[in-house]
């Protein structure tokens, strides 16, 4: 790819937006008000905003190798604050996909330098679930599973956070877990029981408000 045609595709969209509104970037510039966490995976293949149909301002969006949510990383910590506390965002999505390079490279024993201690996340989630997921023989089910089951576990680490806890309290923030089929193009929604599978923690992250 030649990187001076990044800057015609530019030009182009540019005269295509004002085509249809002339102050489309006065809008823009006037801030953002989005309803939406969005927490997804780098994968080249997923743009946020194009496989949810939402247009720029709609969605505020945060993406790492796998759809992490690790507490150590102050990166993901961030956002979450910014987003819930300033933006005052009222859904925090996770969303994963199948096919997921990350997640394929954890189920594998690869030395992979630096991304290691990245990748030991996701198998602190074997770990967790490991007796369903070595129960299921189909390797690319099995695969599958863990990209769901990954995707259920981030989405506790963010009701761990205080920033959530407090804004759930006060407003009803909601949490979803999400999986893009990369195969069909379906979003779908794991529909993951949160009072269910938070149940036996909450005495544990309960972050008391002032």
């Amino acid at each position: 790819m030649d990187i001076k045609q990044v800057f015609e595709n530019n030009s182009t969209w540019i005269a295509k937006q004002l085509e249809i509104d002339d102050k489309y970037f006065d809008t823009l510039a006037a801030g953002q008000t989005p309803e939406i966490l969005y927490i997804g995976c780098s994968d080249s293949r997923v743009t946020a905003e194009e496989l949810m149909g939402v247009k720029p301002g709609m969605a505020f969006v945060h993406r790492n190798i796998a759809n992490m949510v690790p507490n150590t990383d102050l990166n993901v910590m961030s956002v979450i604050n910014y987003a819930v506390s300033h933006l005052k965002v009222n859904h925090v999505v996770v969303c994963g996909h199948y096919n997921c390079g990350g997640v394929k490279a954890a189920m594998e024993q690869s030395d992979l330098g630096i991304l290691n201690p990245w990748l030991r996340n996701i198998r602190d989630v074997y770990r967790l679930h490991r007796k369903e997921l070595n129960s299921i023989e189909d390797m690319a089910k099995r695969y599958d599973r863990l990209v769901e089951l990954n995707v259920q576990e981030q989405c506790i680490n963010v009701i761990k956070t205080a920033e959530v806890q407090k804004a759930k309290d006060e407003r009803g923030i909601t949490v979803h877990g999400w999986i893009f089929d990369i195969r069909s193009g379906k979003l779908v929604d794991l529909e993951i029981d949160f009072d269910e599978v938070t149940s036996n923690i909450v005495d544990i992250y309960k972050i008391a408000s002032e």
